[in-house]
């Protein structure tokens, strides 16, 4: 034992003798499969994918430290991060005795810039070293750094990873490796590092009312028509300001536009609205200045180039300041076209009041992109991507999964084989046990279960269709159904099937043709039947309620059959929407667009009344203000419904025209207000589910291999009902006591808590992919009190409200602030 013990500290030296590559080596293991071709089923990701938004700084000046560096056994200094070569390394001290973990690396950029992530380029030949668990956090001085921007877990492989985070002004970024990826030792490394700038997203902001407000500018066009600097403030994308070109010749560059707000307040960000007719003027080069006075402008609070096109742009200052003038600066035009500058719009961010708009926590990394999810009866949220940890294609029989402890925020990565069955683009559906059955996508026929108990993975029988981009529902029966799905497998005749919870078999249903569930798409059934909205109602029946204009009832007993119920309003085909059960027998469908990809999406929003009976009554209720297509939505324990994400435009892998700012309706007055934004883009291929302490994960997008759009991370909402204005937590209700792990339809339950409340309710753990998440609903209860902070629960007799399954119990107090949720099965 005292040689093996001395061999085991001589390991480190012993392989990194010689040369700088002849470092520990992990033991032998299966070949990782290659690559299949490109995926048919999408085009190649658009340009402006393959470009991150956020430029590379420029890493003239800089420096590198680290807690420690290999000199003796290699070249392993940090300054080669630094040096444009992956050959060369940072390495953590290895010989012996080597270096614990945790290790850092510090950048310097000897100046102070707005960073939204850290690259990470692994090194270039062997694995020791990368980085997985990892802690980012910033600092302005080099000596206070704060709580973390970022943590997360990377994934052990060579790719470069991208590590996001809420863009701030700083002068230093601090990475800290908290585990070595493959657990080969206490190691760390990295071959390069680079830090990406303003991507023109503020994070945790809210834009200013502009009432009252006046705008002037160096010059303006007048003679050909009114461009007066006033047009940028009148709410008309059609309108614009345009510097002077009549008569020539035209006023030379810069320009400059200066908002006067009245009053100093603080401000975060600016967002620049390029004029929609032509790209002439479009601004390029720009710097942002402040004042308190209109008269003296300080140093730059933002600078960069805007790309040449129609879209939304932004410029985050380097810090907030308080200011009553901000003036934005054209020094270029950006396609070079003339000495012109425009703008349509100009609008001002300042930070949100948490108790009013809500607050984000840090970006947690995750090893892969989470394309689909589920919340799991262990305070657990299981992941998955596809057969790549950040692509997609064929059908490879495994999956790349990952577990996210939501107690510790921890997250472990598993690739499932033994089911041969690769989960990209499934259906989903939570069953009565909190099992998680997924079925089709890349492997069109497949069927698998995850049991959150077991922490395994098996095989179901594969279905009788084979289906991908389909929709399920669990039914009141306890069985689940599934409709849909042309995105693989074959085109049409994707009719209804159901999944036996006894014998875990298929039955065809034969009068459940989808023929009748589809969109006007003009791609046809490929793209008309996908993402399904469903709620299943009582006696197995389902509501299909979108996102097709058409309704229909399903009945699923014998044969099945389908009948149309109506349409929903006025609205159009909403494809890429998505509904919401926000209370019993009610819900609220959103957003959309009338064809899969590259049309304009919505701003509408319609409620759908299933209480009357037979027909199901929908109404138009608020706008949202943002138009959403490739967007998430999820109920709250108190009604409201929240939504994140997606474009106005929708274009799979694309991040342009991104809403960056979540909404919340409110079912008492119909009207959506808009939150604190989002630090990462959330579109395509991204994820939104409620957590059992009453707040929101929202994350994914992308899964496009090579290209910048994709997200393999995720940050957690907390909403306004939890916070004060200072962002301190409110005082919340708690259950206390046992509350029954498992209980029946119409069961009478205690509980208890530690102060009064007002009401319970039960929300379904939700699952949740492409925008759809049929899974979800809200369940008010009756309850009576039966002492002092004791109450009596009854749960809904009929498994077509309380449907079987895992839900998380809420008590709300009268402020409407939730208790942290016990999880019970209804069953």
């Amino acid at each position: 034992m005292a040689f093996t013990a001395v061999l085991v500290g001589l390991l480190p030296l012993l392989f990194h003798a010689g040369r700088a590559t002849a470092d520990p080596q992990p033991p032998p293991t299966a070949a990782e499969p290659t690559a299949p071709p490109p995926a048919p089923h999408h085009r190649a990701a658009p340009a402006d994918a393959m470009e991150p938004a956020a430029p590379t700084l420029p890493r003239s000046g800089w420096t590198a430290t680290a807690s420690d560096e290999e000199t003796a056994g290699e070249n392993g200094r940090a300054a080669n991060v630094l040096d444009g070569s992956t050959a060369t390394i940072w390495h953590s001290r290895w010989t012996a005795p080597a270096a614990p973990l945790p290790h850092t690396l510090t950048i310097d950029m000897h100046r102070t810039d707005v960073v939204s992530a850290l690259v990470y380029h692994p090194r270039g030949s062997g694995s020791n070293g990368r980085v997985g668990e990892y802690a980012l956090h910033l600092s302005t001085d080099g000596t206070s750094w704060g709580a973390a921007v970022a943590t997360g877990t990377l994934a052990d492989d060579n790719t470069v990873k991208t590590l996001s985070f809420a863009p701030k002004g700083t002068r230093y970024v601090r990475l800290t490796a908290l585990t070595e990826a493959g657990g080969r030792g206490p190691w760390s490394s990295a071959g390069e590092i680079n830090l990406l700038g303003d991507p023109g997203t503020t994070a945790g902001v809210v834009d200013l009312p502009r009432d009252g407000w006046t705008a002037a500018a160096s010059d303006s066009e007048s003679a050909a028509g009114d461009h007066s600097p006033a047009k940028v403030l009148d709410g008309s994308s059609d309108t614009i300001w345009h510097s002077r070109w009549t008569p020539a010749p035209a006023a030379a560059l810069p320009h400059h536009l200066t908002l006067d707000m009245k009053s100093a307040r603080p401000v975060s960000a600016l967002s620049y609205e390029p004029r929609r007719t032509g790209p002439n003027g479009r601004v390029g080069a720009y710097t942002v200045t402040t004042s308190t006075d209109g008269t003296t402008f300080g140093a730059p609070v933002a600078s960069g180039v805007w790309k040449d096109d129609d879209t939304v742009k932004g410029a985050t200052f380097t810090s907030t300041v308080t200011a009553r003038y901000v003036r934005l600066t054209a020094t270029t035009e950006a396609g070079n076209r003339g000495s012109w500058s425009s703008a349509a719009e100009i609008r001002l961010r300042g930070p949100a009041s948490p108790s009013v708009h809500g607050s984000w926590g840090k970006v947690t990394g995750f090893p892969l992109v989470p394309v689909a999810t589920a919340v799991l009866p262990n305070n657990k949220m299981l992941a998955w991507s596809a057969y790549g940890i950040d692509r997609f294609g064929g059908s490879n029989g495994y999956t790349q999964t990952a577990i996210m402890d939501l107690t510790t925020g921890a997250v472990t990565q598993r690739r499932v084989d033994n089911t041969k069955h690769d989960m990209f683009c499934p259906g989903i559906a939570v069953l009565r046990d909190g099992r998680v059955l997924v079925t089709g996508g890349s492997n069109a026929e497949r069927a698998s279960i995850y049991d959150p108990v077991t922490d395994a993975w098996t095989s179901t029988s594969d279905m009788n269709i084979a289906r991908g981009y389909q929709a399920m529902t669990l039914l009141s029966t306890g069985d689940a159904f599934v409709l849909g799905g042309s995105w693989s497998g074959g085109e049409g005749a994707k009719d209804g099937e159901v999944w036996s919870s006894s014998n875990g078999t298929w039955r065809k249903l034969t009068g459940v043709p989808a023929t009748t569930t589809l969109t006007a798409d003009p791609r046809g059934p490929y793209r008309a039947d996908n993402h399904q909205w469903l709620h299943a109602t009582s006696g197995g029946r389902v509501l299909h309620l979108g996102p097709s204009k058409q309704i229909n009832w399903i009945s699923t007993t014998g044969a099945g059959s389908i009948t149309a119920a109506g349409t929903r309003a006025d609205s159009a085909d909403a494809m890429n929407g998505n509904a919401v059960a926000y209370d019993i027998g009610k819900l609220l469908t959103l957003g959309g667009a009338p064809a899969y990809e590259n049309t304009t999406a919505t701003r509408r929003a319609y409620t759908v009344d299933l209480n009357g009976g037979g027909t199901p009554v929908s109404a138009r209720t608020g706008d949202m203000a943002d138009a959403r297509a490739f967007a998430n939505s999820v109920v709250l324990p108190d009604g409201k419904v929240a939504v994140f994400g997606g474009q106005s435009y929708p274009v799979p892998f694309s991040d342009a025209t991104s809403s960056m700012t979540p909404e919340i309706w409110d079912p008492a007055t119909g009207k959506f207000t808009r939150m604190a934004s989002m630090a990462v883009p959330r579109n395509y291929h991204s994820v939104a589910n409620l957590l059992p302490d009453g707040r929101v994960f929202s994350g994914g997008g992308g899964l496009c291999g090579d290209c910048a759009t994709n997200h393999s991370d995720g940050a957690i909402f907390t909403p306004p009902y939890l916070l004060n204005a200072d962002g301190s937590e409110k005082p919340r209700p708690a259950l206390t006591g046992t509350v029954p792990a498992r209980v029946a339809n119409g069961a009478k339950v205690p509980v208890t808590t530690d102060a009064a409340v007002t009401s319970f309710v039960l929300v379904r753990a939700g699952a949740a992919t492409h925008s759809t998440d049929n899974d979800q609903r809200r369940v008010p209860l009756a309850s009576r009190t039966t002492g002092t902070n004791a109450y009596e629960l009854t749960i809904p007799s009929d498994p077509g409200v309380a449907l079987p399954g895992t839900y998380m119990l809420f008590a709300l107090n009268a402020q409407g602030v939730p208790s942290k949720a016990k999880l019970v099965t209804v069953d």
